[in-house]
């Protein structure tokens, strides 16, 4: 399951942050796109730490 968890969550970033593009051309509300994108940097971010490998940060 480690192996596939940084996958899933790349690919969630990219659907968040594709939401929120197709979210900003719609003209939707600035809350809703900034909350998707929020949630999208996260996801992004999160398969990224996932992949660093162990004692990266310290």
């Amino acid at each position: 399951m480690s192996e596939v968890l940084p996958i899933v969550l790349l690919g969630l970033a990219g659907l968040l942050l594709g939401g929120a593009w197709s979210l900003r051309q719609q003209g939707a509300s600035s809350f809703a796109i900034g909350v998707t994108l929020v949630l999208g940097l996260l996801a992004l971010l999160g398969g990224i730490a996932w992949l660093l490998p162990e004692g990266a940060f310290s």
